[in-house]
């Protein structure tokens, strides 16, 4: 699910891995040759006065616009250039030949960004590395353990079950919401309510447990979890730039404030895990049924306790945000496109009789469901970039590129740069079914071994989520209105969203 920022990197983030290293199947790019290949320091781009491009960038807004500026630079510099902000350098590239060639020399531990803050914050406090922070064979190790209970086909569909329930009851929620309102309809900035099913979602697959968030009243503990998990969104950014170290000694707000929200983080993930922890105790699960992935992992004893807390909190706290923004860019998508969406409708409806209602059955024929997720994806991804440091020099657009370079691939402008994607600013998830190669286009979730812990959650999430939403409602908006996108750690809109859930006639 975490994929962040320049320079950050991937969450609930194409390929498959269920417990082991994901080949290249498929992808004929032939290595580049070395011989004549030019040196690094002839890469173009702006890296000999880092503290003064950082000055630059936040006088240009960068903190916010880092999406933007990432995009120009590579109509600038060309399809490569090298960057250096503060004190982080890294070499940016846009073309999916130069993706694969990245992703083919990887290697068996790959290794990306490591997000500062979050990392300071467990040092400050004491706290462990989750999978999302560790490194080398100690990441490897845990990756291995956990692939298997969250990313594995054998396990994926038994969280259809717990998904589906917090769809139906987000539908049964915006059918009272239609009711009180009085005008056959619910219009609304759908941001919270959203945020709220993720969060829902999230904690009934990682926990077996249901917080309650899709309630009219929510418990004021789960609301500071929101709360939490929106303040550390925000305060990371700042620190992607500036040491943390320094912000801390400094004592300043930013640092205060990134501390509390990782505090209450840990403290309702900690509540949580003791919730599972009594129920083990006192037997009133059963192993039959699949009760969560922390119940899994509890029992089968495979991983020390620690870890396996860390790894959760870390899969809670980024599998929020991210797929409830994703759901919404989809719903504002899918009501500029009228005809795209009762398209979409139409195959939802047929899979669902073809497949007598079953949830798993019809997931495996929405094909034209998961492209609009995919397309989503692309014109709105939630990540900036995806980052790794090379482990051997790699050549890239015919420049040596050495070992432990951190080597980003813009997200955000290869989703809307036309020789990638013809007519990049028209929603069209069609573009995604018909043939050609789609190798290292559809980046969002990352790839390889190093890929989105949390990926199958997250597609399944929003996969149930607008099944029901099309079963049950028409998607509008107002045309007119354009919304850009600002970058808080994750991409956002600049403004708020609204849109109109209208129940569909047949189902009154």
């Amino acid at each position: 699910m975490l994929s962040r920022a320049a320079p950050i990197a991937g969450s609930f983030q194409a390929c498959r891995c269920a417990g082991g290293i994901p080949a290249l199947a498929g992808v004929h790019y032939p290595l580049p040759s070395s011989s004549g290949a030019r040196p690094f320091d002839q890469v173009p781009g702006e890296w000999r006065a880092g503290w003064l491009n950082l000055y630059h960038f936040w006088k240009e807004g960068g903190f916010h616009n880092v999406h933007n500026i990432m995009a120009s630079k590579f109509q600038r510099f060309g399809p490569i250039y090298r960057e250096k902000l503060g004190v982080y350098e890294s070499v940016n590239i846009i073309s999916p030949r130069d993706a694969a060639m990245l992703f083919k020399s990887e290697g068996m531990l790959p290794e990306r960004f490591s997000v500062p803050p979050w990392v300071a914050y467990r040092d400050y406090r004491n706290k462990p590395y989750g999978v999302l922070l560790k490194t080398g064979e100690a990441w490897r190790s845990d990756r291995l353990t956990l692939n298997k209970e969250v990313l594995s086909p054998q396990v994926v569909d038994s969280f259809v079950p717990l998904l589906d329930q917090v769809s139906q009851d987000f539908v049964r929620r915006a059918r009272a919401q239609v009711q009180q309102s009085g005008r056959e309809r619910w219009t609304a900035d759908f941001s919270h309510e959203l945020f709220r099913f993720a969060l829902e979602s999230v904690c009934h697959v990682l926990y077996g447990e249901r917080l309650g968030l899709l309630q009219d009243f929510v418990d004021p503990e789960a609301q500071q979890f929101i709360d939490a998990v929106t303040l550390m969104f925000h305060t990371t950014s700042p620190m992607l730039y500036v040491p943390p170290a320094l912000l801390r000694h400094l004592n300043t707000k930013t640092w205060r404030d990134h501390v509390h929200a990782w505090d209450a983080i840990f403290t309702q993930a900690d509540k949580c895990i003791q919730n599972v922890y009594r129920d083990i105790r006192l037997q009133r699960k059963s192993t039959e049924e699949h009760t969560g992935i922390l119940f899994s992992l509890l029992v089968q004893d495979k991983l020390p306790l620690d870890d396996i807390k860390a790894s959760v909190t870390e899969m809670m706290a980024g599998g929020v945000d991210t797929t409830s923004m994703t759901l919404q860019w989809a719903m504002l998508e899918l009501a500029r496109s009228p005809g795209i969406q009762e398209r979409l409708r139409a195959e939802v409806l047929a899979a669902k009789q073809e497949a007598q209602g079953d949830r798993v059955k019809m997931l495996k024929s929405i094909r034209l469901l998961k492209a609009a997720i995919k397309e989503t994806l692309r014109l709105h991804p939630v990540a900036v970039t995806l980052q790794r440091y090379t482990t051997q020099e790699v050549i890239l657009q015919d420049y040596r590129i050495p070992p432990k370079t951190l080597v980003q691939v813009g997200l955000y402008a290869m989703g809307r740069d036309p020789e990638v994607f013809p007519k990049p600013e028209q929603f069209n998830p069609e573009r995604w079914l018909v043939m050609g190669s789609k190798h290292f286009k559809g980046l969002s979730f990352g790839f390889g071994p190093r890929q989105c812990l949390g990926r199958r959650i997250a597609e399944l999430e929003m996969q149930l989520f607008l099944m029901h939403i099309l079963e049950n409602f028409k998607i509008e908006t107002k045309r007119a209105v354009e919304v850009g996108t600002k970058f808080d750690l994750i991409l956002v809109p600049d403004k708020p969203i609204y849109l109109t859930l209208r129940p569909l006639q047949r189902q009154e």
